[in-house]
């Protein structure tokens, strides 16, 4: 099936402002004793926060991922495929790269545990390895909430989303008023959950018949986000901030739902004359590339901010003011670099994604799959350790990090022999060979 441009250009536009947001907002200093910190540009230069509104793309990856998963399991569901094994599929295909960049960081921590590494500059570096892992447990959970949310769409439509924020506004008051435990939880399925939903909305023409629709909800959500920081208790910042409370992101508040929803009616505005650029051929070639390494460019974007790190521990790099203009400065050749080593890590990478694409056609569960308790516990197991990784990163407190590194593996592992279980030995239908892409 022909994939839709547009949906693929708002992959590559989301993975490449998340990199570049990540590198514009770190910054390296050299301390007195030799060690490496790494200050916070947004608690530090206050103005900065405004950047956040360009840079906090993520609702178009939980879009773009709720369009290419209702076209799928609608796909898959038609051929006479399984829950389990179209869940199967996809957690597989995005278990895989994050187990092998997971390992090699477990690996380096390791190594570097073992050889004395200051304590504090390891957790730094653990945490900077891991900052990106949030988005994978909500995903993996939203993935597998999919024929419940499609069905719930294909019965009531385009009134889901509202509902769903609903509930994510009065789990944000409780937040907010009481801080119970655990609710704010509930908030990273919610809201992010809206575009997912809004995702299937879209992809059936349920957004998209009226232009009124998408304007409504580009004006709408803007001005509601900016009533909630004016007059609310929500800072301008979406991305956490050292000291905030509340955070917008940190669980996702009512703020960010309404950016959310801002954000989705401009991506839908800009639609039409975006989709007539896209079918130009010279266009397209240069999205696509950018697309199809998605998981690894985000993965994997942190690794050149650790090479460059090697010119301040030597001294070599220049070390303006936080802030100030040289130091905006010197952003210019700072992201120059970290981009061409980045290319580096990618063109070596590829041996090992064609590798890992062999393992998944060898390892993917059939379509049919049922009774698949390996696949269900994995999952559990897996979306635990990712969540500890994001909370904690890669070696907290300085430390080796075993249960979390034990439970990824074993979640990948349980996941990876679903294809086995004695249930799911069954031919898959012709029409689900095609892989499906996270």
């Amino acid at each position: 099936m022909t994939r839709d441009r547009y949906v693929e250009f708002l992959r590559a536009w989301a993975i490449v402002l998340v990199v570049l947001g990540h590198w514009l907002i770190t910054a390296l200093v050299r301390e007195p004793d030799g060690r490496i910190d790494a200050p916070e540009l947004l608690a530090t230069v206050h103005w900065t926060q405004w950047l956040t509104l360009g840079f906090q793309i993520m609702p178009l990856f939980f879009l773009a991922g709720g369009h290419a998963a209702g076209g799928s399991w609608a796909r898959a569901r038609a051929a006479g495929g399984t829950p389990a094994g179209w869940l199967g599929r996809r957690a597989l295909r995005l278990l895989l790269p994050v187990a092998v960049y997971s390992g090699a960081v477990l690996l380096a921590v390791g190594i570097c545990t073992a050889a004395g590494v200051d304590a504090d500059t390891l957790a730094l570096v653990g945490w900077a390895m891991g900052m990106q892992f949030w988005f994978l447990p909500v995903y993996l959970l939203l993935s597998a909430l999919t024929p419940v949310l499609y069905a719930a769409h294909l019965r009531w439509g385009a009134r889901v989303p509202p509902v769903l924020g609903a509930v994510a506004l009065v789990a944000d008051v409780l937040v907010v008023a009481a801080h119970p435990p655990c609710v704010g939880l509930l908030n990273y399925v919610l809201v992010w959950g809206v575009a997912y939903q809004l995702g299937f909305c879209w992809r059936d023409g349920l957004l998209t018949g009226r232009r009124l629709v998408p304007l409504a909800m580009a004006a709408g959500g803007a001005l509601a986000f900016a009533a909630l920081v004016a007059l609310g208790p929500f800072p301008v910042s979406l991305i956490l901030v050292t000291g905030q409370s509340p955070s917008n992101t940190d669980p996702p508040s009512a703020a960010m739902l309404a950016w959310l929803v801002a954000q989705v009616g401009v991506s839908l505005l800009a639609a039409p004359p975006l989709r007539r650029l896209l079918d130009r051929e010279r266009v397209w070639r240069a999205v696509r590339p950018v697309g199809a390494a998605s998981m690894t460019l985000y993965l994997w974007h942190m690794l050149p901010v650790l090479v460059v790190a090697a010119f301040y521990l030597t001294g070599l790099a220049p070390e303006p003011a936080l802030g100030s203009a040289a130091w905006w400065a010197l952003r210019v050749p700072w992201l120059l670099v970290l981009g061409a080593v980045l290319a580096g890590v990618v063109r070596a990478l590829r041996p090992l994604e064609r590798g890992l694409g062999v393992l998944y056609e060898r390892t993917v569960p059939d379509a049919g799959l049922r009774g698949a308790w390996p696949l269900w516990a994995g999952l559990a197991v897996a979306v635990a350790a990712l969540a500890r990784f994001a909370v904690r990163g890669f070696a907290p407190d300085g430390r080796f990090p075993v249960l979390p590194a034990v439970g990824l593996a074993l979640g990948t592992v349980l996941v990876t022999l679903a294809r086995w279980t004695a249930a799911g030995r069954l031919e898959r239908p012709e029409a689900a060979r095609a892989p499906d892409r996270v």
